[in-house]
């Protein structure tokens, strides 16, 4: 399990634009980087526009739903131990009747939260991505499709789905 605690050195107001690249970098760390390796600009039709190694690319960029925030963490901060209630059981123990096993403790791992950000840029090799990207889907698609398995609108204790009559 893991937990997003605030940044302790300065304050999470940091705002950030994620770029998704499409390509693999095996590094994992700080970049001292600056405008010569990349710099995106905005071309006449609206659209982002850099250049990656030689490489044409086009950003689209895909704004987070409303009501939902990104944020940029720092990992491997620190671990908390927290224990699990013993007395609890599980529904599958439950069911089966066994309630001999107790819960094991649970590492915690708690990020940092550096900064958030309201969008993503997502950018394709001489083309601006679509609607199929992985990335894209899961912004536009999924999260609504989420909500709407595990929202309010499911009837408590019941499989059903409870739909609005007008």
């Amino acid at each position: 399990m893991l937990s997003i605690q605030p940044s302790s050195a300065k304050p999470s107001s940091s705002k950030y634009i994620p770029n998704l690249l499409p390509c693999q970098i095996h590094h994992d760390g700080p970049v001292n980087a600056s405008s010569r390796y990349w710099d995106p600009q905005e071309n006449k039709d609206g659209e982002s526009e850099s250049y990656f190694r030689g490489r044409k690319l086009k950003g689209r960029a895909v704004k987070l739903p409303e009501g939902y925030r990104g944020v940029v963490v720092k990992d491997g901060v620190k671990e908390v131990e927290q224990k699990g209630n013993v007395e609890r059981l599980s529904r599958r123990d439950q069911e089966d009747g066994n309630d001999d096993e107790e819960e094991e403790e649970e590492d915690v791992g708690v990020l940092e939260e550096m900064g958030e950000f309201e969008e993503v840029v997502v950018w394709g090799h001489e083309r601006t991505v679509g609607a199929d990207d992985e990335v894209v889907k899961g912004v536009e698609e999924w999260i609504s499709f989420a909500e709407a398995i595990h929202g309010p609108g499911l009837l408590q204790g019941q499989g059903d789905v409870q739909t609005k009559q007008s």
